[in-house]
């Protein structure tokens, strides 16, 4: 498609500065509306910051910030002195609308955000412009070879700087030749539950616990065991009577999902003794240790793992960003023949991104970040419970744990979670409610939300106000 050569500028920009949303966040709405309704076209060219900044009266790092997660999410493509354009490949949604007989299967262009949305890291605070230059030189590097098929285990470069971050910051000793790169959480899991599990197979999961791991399972026909979680963690010894012969465990013991708390020393020596004496094996889901506010963060299970029982899956989604799909699988030497056998069907996270990301790690820039990151979310999560806590009413109960990216909201016995956040999302706010996290375990209803994307004090205050509307609306029950 021919590229408009000339800068169009939407008439239906509308800036509010009294709203709690924040600036860059309405600019980059209203390019995206602009982009899906197909007032901008594939192709044209959008003003230069320079030009944005003196029509819209806002400050150059707003405009960059709107921009860059435009671009991330694909709606724009800079393309140096020629400007940013909007992506060629784009549909805008009416002419959608018209094709839809042809093509009912379309994919949705990417969306922004919600508000309060869980898993999503403060992606104003990335480093967009070092990461651009990191890819950049990546770029002048690549040969011929790197244009080839990839290993199957992914970058070598990259799984070494895996192997000594995890020494350092997670106490586990492993080799780069024992992990595997993989798609995210849910592509290591994917891949072990199609190497280690077989129908009817029975695999204990923590409950309340992380939704799309029991969706994946149940595609395969496993027998799931609900093992409660309370304020020590995993109830190992309930789930040694439900069933003791398990093939496997998964459990999120640093920082579990959703309530956050960790599983203790005593429980878990109990769990890798019992793996151990029943060869069955534990995966370790560590989605985002980093984030401890009161200490620093916790060893993994897999460094007190000398039976060699636990595969540890760690992500990049918490720490970096959820687009790169980047995660890892350390696993124990003699099971790794098996799990390669099966990753033969699997395609890796392409290979810049994991140049990217182990140039990142290995120029010191990701254990720099991380801790800003954490210091940066600490403040925010602390404006938030102070917002909070200034005008919760009494029957509703804050609960805070000691790390993650989110808090909870404990509600009257009167009250639907479920109610709330389907209220919420009708008005695009993100609100998780416990009781679909639950299976069997009973307890107060209960709302989930992160703090991660409170951009200051006074817009925590906003938030909590805007919060505090859905919840008091009138209950309803399941």
């Amino acid at each position: 498609m021919k590229t408009n050569k000339s800068a169009t500028f939407p008439s239906n920009f509308h800036l509010d500065r009294q709203n709690s949303q924040p600036l860059y966040r309405q600019l980059y709405q209203s390019f995206r509306d602009a982009i899906t309704q197909g007032v901008l076209r594939p192709g044209e060219r959008i003003p230069s910051i320079r030009n944005l900044s003196s029509e819209l009266g806002l400050a150059r790092g707003t405009i960059e910030t709107a921009i860059a997660i435009l671009t991330a999410e694909g709606y724009l493509l800079t393309n140096g002195q020629a400007g940013t354009t909007v992506a060629p490949s784009l549909i805008p949604q009416t002419a959608t609308v018209a094709l839809q007989h042809e093509a009912p299967s379309a994919p949705s262009l990417p969306t922004a955000p919600l508000l309060f949305q869980m898993g999503v890291p403060a992606l104003d605070a990335f480093p967009r412009k070092l990461w651009a230059r990191l890819g950049a030189r990546q770029l002048r590097k690549m040969q011929p070879v790197d244009m080839s098929y990839l290993d199957i285990q992914g970058s070598l470069s990259l799984r070494k700087s895996i192997a000594s971050y995890l020494s350092v910051s997670r106490g586990i000793r492993c080799s780069a030749e024992q992990i595997i790169i993989t798609a995210g959480y849910s592509g290591a899991l994917d891949l072990v539950s199609r190497t280690l599990l077989q129908q009817d197979d029975s695999v204990w999961l923590e409950d309340p616990g992380y939704p799309p791991t029991k969706r994946l399972l149940m595609t395969r026909k496993i027998k799931l065991i609900s093992v409660p979680v309370d304020q020590y963690g995993a109830d190992v010894a309930t789930g040694i009577a439900l069933s003791p012969d398990a093939r496997l465990a998964i459990v999120s013991p640093a920082n579990q999902s959703p309530l956050g708390v960790s599983l203790t020393l005593e429980r878990r020596i109990a769990l890798l003794e019992w793996a151990d004496r029943e060869q069955s094996w534990i995966l370790e889901d560590d989605y985002d240790a980093e984030f401890r506010y009161d200490a620093k963060p916790l060893p993994a299970l897999k460094a007190l793992d000398n039976r060699q029982r636990v595969l540890y899956a760690g992500t990049f989604s918490k720490v970096l960003f959820p687009a790169l799909r980047l995660g890892y699988l350390v696993v124990p030497p003699d099971l790794l023949p098996r799990l390669l056998h099966t990753s033969q069907m699997h395609t890796p996270c392409p290979s810049l991104s994991q140049s990217i990301v182990a140039d990142f790690m290995d120029s010191g820039h990701f254990s720099r970040h991380i801790k800003k990151m954490r210091g940066l979310y600490a403040i925010r999560r602390q404006w938030m419970i102070e917002a909070l806590n200034k005008i919760l009413p009494v029957e509703f109960s804050l609960l805070i744990p000691k790390g993650g990216m989110h808090l909870s909201i404990a509600l009257p016995t009167t009250y639907s979670d479920r109610y709330i956040a389907d209220e919420a999302r009708k008005e695009a706010i993100s609100l998780e409610p416990l009781s679909r996290w639950r299976s069997h375990t009973e307890g107060l209803p209960t709302i989930i939300f992160s703090f991660i994307n409170i951009t200051s004090q006074e817009n925590a205050a906003v938030m909590a106000e805007r919060l505090l509307s859905l919840l008091i609306k009138p209950p309803a029950l399941d």
